[in-house]
């Protein structure tokens, strides 16, 4: 916190800070004396009648009483990584995006709207199914991905989004990031302003490829590149279309990894990467229950790992919920950190069946 010369806390903020990562301390009101005070860490996104909204790097906002500010300054846009791969949130939002790639978009200034709309049976009903019939397959690849500048007002923007989802059958979702230099806290708070409800909240962690691809014995996993009816077996994404194996298929260079099982039923273990320039993205890493702890997620990723070194590949990156505690657990062993996280923000007024 800031000190004056007199050894007094300053606040050293004002409403001209917003849009600025910050460092506050406020006085809790009637809290015991071991927490009389509470500090917030995140970007300042609003300031109006006496309340400051910071929102946190996992996209919490934070209300603050101006009147119990006891100090508060600006401070760097990110704090400096102490491992992995140097990169910008942008560039990891573009290679994250070509590794899962939507059947249809377009551009609106520099957002891109994007779209992977499918057929579904009645009785199996995933998010954004309308009337059981027609649903987009996952959040990533059918929501806006907003990368700069729409050209034209917010509510305008928001208004297009809505319409061009609503002609699909989908409900609208923006996805967001927040947590690293550049990304969209002042948009989320827009968001959220507006009523958009704020669905998932996930991380991306990157770290060194190398390490991944000596972390564990691949020699049973087995390489292609495509998913064959066998690996979907084990995938956990029911009732594959063919518009879900476009978006499996695609991006630069793709490979799916299966562990066979012994007794010919779906695989033990499967995984997804996606190999990129520099960048190898893991995906759909998952075992079957029965066979967990047996270092079968740490082989797949190790076989796709190698692979991707063998392209010229040295940075890896994926993307783990924040709730997933035996995932986060694997990769943080791996040496994975996080970078960001992201989120998805749905339309008000679109209740999902």
């Amino acid at each position: 916190m800031e000190i004056s010369a007199a050894g007094r806390l300053e606040v050293r903020i004002t409403a001209a800070d917003v849009g600025k990562r910050v460092s506050v301390r406020r006085l809790n009101d009637g809290g015991a004396d071991d927490a009389k005070f509470t500090d917030t860490v995140g970007v300042l996104t609003s300031w109006d009648d006496g309340v400051l909204v910071i929102t946190r790097r996992d996209g919490e906002g934070v209300r603050v009483p101006e009147r119990s500010l006891v100090a508060g300054k600006v401070v760097p846009a990110a704090p400096a990584r102490r491992r992995g791969p140097a990169a910008s949130y942008e560039e990891l939002a573009r290679v994250s995006a070509r590794a899962w790639p939507p059947v249809e978009r377009e551009r609106l200034g520099e957002w891109e709207l994007r779209a992977a709309v499918q057929q579904v049976p009645r009785e199996a009903r995933p998010w954004g199914a309308v009337a059981g019939r027609r649903a987009g397959f996952t959040r990533r690849a059918n929501s806006v991905l907003p990368l700069g500048d729409p050209g034209v007002p917010l509510d305008e923007a928001l208004d297009a989004v809505r319409r061009w989802y609503g002609a699909r059958g989908l409900p609208a979702y923006v996805q967001t990031a927040t947590g690293a230099e550049g990304t969209q806290e002042l948009l989320c708070a827009e968001l959220e302003r507006r009523g958009w409800v704020r669905e998932v909240t996930a991380e991306l962690w990157t770290g060194a490829l190398a390490p991944v691809a000596d972390g564990g014995e691949a020699g049973g996993v087995v390489l292609s590149r495509t998913a064959d009816e066998a690996w979907l077996s084990r995938y956990g994404r029911k009732g594959v279309s063919e518009v879900a194996l476009r978006v499996l298929g695609g991006g630069p260079s793709v490979w799916f990894a299966s562990v066979p099982d012994a007794k010919g039923a779906a695989p033990a273990a499967i995984g997804r990467c996606v190999v990129d320039g520099r960048w190898a993205g893991f995906a759909a890493v998952e075992v079957d229950p029965a066979q967990r702890r047996r270092g079968l997620a740490t082989a797949v990723m190790a076989a796709l790992a190698g692979r991707a070194l063998q392209e010229g590949a040295s940075a890896a990156w994926l993307q783990v919920e924040t709730d997933n505690a035996g995932a986060r657990a694997l990769y943080a062993r791996a040496g994975f950190a996080a970078h960001h996280a992201y989120h998805h923000y749905r339309e008000p007024g679109h209740a999902l069946p």
